[in-house]
């Protein structure tokens, strides 16, 4: 073994950072973050009301929540590839818990919103250790199921623990994540560290690319253009720095090019289809608003539950597999809710969807973090996620336009 004169990390010569943490742990360090996305979905009005603002200003709480993970994924894998993972654990929980405290006991609504940020920020660094040192398909599996799966239950879970003990206990759910830190900490997680200089250029860039794509539905226009220009320089700065912040070797594998930007599509097909499915049941089948929020549930809990076992299905094949099944999956999907507007059909095609992207997420992740070197599987791991979480930024937005 051999120390890291900066942290003390141990780092075996050849061993897995995961070897000895059950899987239950990570999962259950990684699933909270999807109570910020969707767990404040039917509480907005009470918010408002309570703050004396519009729920339009309110939704600013879910936009930083949303803006935060998909800026703090690859910034918490810079930190985890520089400082190890432990370091980025605690940092992690250290952003969540200040989070939760600040959306407790802010008193307006600017306050809530840093809240929100900084739970963001933190449970996208543990989602994405989690993920880094998932040491086989079966516990990928898990921390995929996880997200899914609380993802589903999140509307309903908000609503009830709004009920109970008030809005701003719902708006504190991520910080569940944090009761698995301790457990996974005390297995001493060990991650090959980067021997280079951080690159400040690159993580600016990259920064600024994510930040102007998160607001590509809103502003397409400005959004669009500074995308644009952030990305060329970030292309020149890969150009002199290969082994920067975003490392060449990752972008430059295709197996993890591959499996990325499918799980990207993937996730803009089943996240599309969740606000595009809820108008035709009203449409079609008259149901309220509640009745279509209880329905929806249904296909995405199964999609979150099912999409273990597809994972692990899928484990011990090439990436074809998995590629053409999943794929499948999700064009079925699209199939059935382009032609038919019956109500069980379109809940199949929800099912669908969310199985493949689900199933995906997990199978993907796997194979993109066996195809780079021990080093940057932090670093692959949280642009892996980035690319997810921009498909579900990306897939209500076309949604929206081809319904409305």
């Amino acid at each position: 073994m051999s120390a890291h004169p900066a942290t003390g990390d141990l780092r075996p010569a050849a061993s897995h950072p995961a070897r000895g943490i059950p899987g239950a742990w990570l999962a259950m360090m990684a699933g909270p973050l999807s109570f910020g996305i969707a767990g404040p979905s039917l509480i907005l009005a009470d918010t408002a009301y309570d703050l004396g603002v519009t729920i339009g200003a309110v939704t600013w709480i879910v936009t930083a929540f949303g803006w935060a993970i998909a800026v703090g994924t690859p910034l918490m894998a810079g930190l985890q590839r520089r400082r190890g993972a432990r370091t980025a654990l605690l940092a992690g929980a250290a952003l969540v818990l200040l989070g939760a405290a600040l959306v407790v006991v802010a008193p307006a609504l600017p306050f809530l919103v840093a809240g929100s940020a900084l739970q963001g920020l933190g449970t996208a660094g543990l989602t994405t250790i989690a993920m880094s040192i998932a040491g086989s398909p079966r516990t990928m599996g898990l921390v995929a199921a996880s997200l899914a799966t609380v993802g589903a239950a999140s509307p309903l879970a908000g609503d009830v623990v709004a009920g109970t003990l008030g809005w701003r206990a719902t708006l504190a759910l991520p910080a569940l994540s944090v009761i698995a830190v301790p457990l996974v900490l005390r297995r001493r997680p060990v991650t090959p560290l980067s021997g280079t200089t951080f690159d400040l250029a690159g993580a600016v860039l990259l920064t600024a690319l994510v930040t102007a794509l998160v607001f590509v539905p809103h502003a397409w226009l400005p959004a669009g253009g500074a995308a644009v220009a952030a990305g060329v320089l970030l292309a020149l700065r890969l150009r002199a720095r290969p082994d920067g912040f975003v490392p060449v070797e990752v972008v430059r594998t295709p197996t993890f090019l591959v499996a990325a930007g499918l799980a990207f599509l993937l996730a803009v097909v089943n996240f599309g289809m969740m606000y595009a499915l809820p108008p035709l049941f009203v449409q079609n089948a008259g149901w309220s608003s509640g009745q279509v929020g209880l329905a929806i549930t249904w296909p995405l809990l199964f999609g979150g539950l099912a999409s273990y076992l597809m994972i692990m299905v899928t484990a011990r094949s090439g990436l074809m597999v998995p590629v053409v099944v999943f794929a499948a999956l999700s064009a079925t999907g699209v199939v059935l809710a382009a032609v038919s507007g019956a109500w069980a059909l379109l809940l199949a095609a929800q099912a669908l969807a969310s199985l493949a992207a689900a199933s995906g997420q997990g199978a993907f992740a796997t194979r993109a973090a066996a195809a780079v070197s021990d080093g940057e599987r932090s670093t692959a791991m949280g642009l892996f996620n980035l690319l997810y979480l921009l498909g579900a930024a990306f897939g209500p937005a076309i949604a929206t336009l081809l319904v409305g």
